[in-house]
């Protein structure tokens, strides 16, 4: 029996247990399983890549439009500002204009005799800061942290 043992074990190269070789079907699925996941995790890479670039330019074709309409709008005041109407509305109302035969009329504003009359308001003396304090003072507070007796 010992005799037996001895052969099967040398047999089998002193190995126990059945054969742990990868067969060429195991090591395909390995590679295509591999392979795979690359595929699926570079896909997923770019779907969220693609899902960004798609929200930016959203965003700059927004601002984009948002741009025109602005310039639209200065074009538009550009162009008023050039016009003579324009150039009228101003000189009678920034510049008191007038054209000839024409009365520039300026309203004035009315104050009551009392009230120009009246005695000025007295004005108030006051300290704007605060009394220095004295030199024993600064010492007591720096020796027992509180304030000097009666001024509490």
């Amino acid at each position: 029996m010992a005799e037996a043992s001895l052969r099967n074990v040398a047999e089998t190269g002193g190995r126990r247990g059945p054969d742990r070789r990868l067969t060429s079907i195991q090591l395909i699925f390995a590679v295509a399983l591999t392979i795979g996941l690359i595929l699926a995790l570079n896909l997923s890479g770019r779907i969220k890549l693609d899902r960004d670039l798609g929200r930016i330019h959203a965003q700059f074709t927004t601002e984009i439009e948002t741009l025109r309409r602005e310039q639209q709008a200065l074009i538009a005041q550009l162009s008023y500002v050039k016009s003579d109407a324009y150039v009228e509305f101003w000189a009678r109302d920034e510049g008191k204009m007038i054209r000839q035969g024409e009365v520039l009329i300026m309203p004035r504003t009315t104050r009551s005799a009392a009230a120009e009359q009246s005695a000025p308001t007295p004005l108030v003396d006051f300290e704007t800061t605060a009394p220095e304090p004295k030199n024993w003072e600064l010492w007591w507070a720096l020796f027992f942290d509180a304030p000097p007796p009666g001024q509490e």
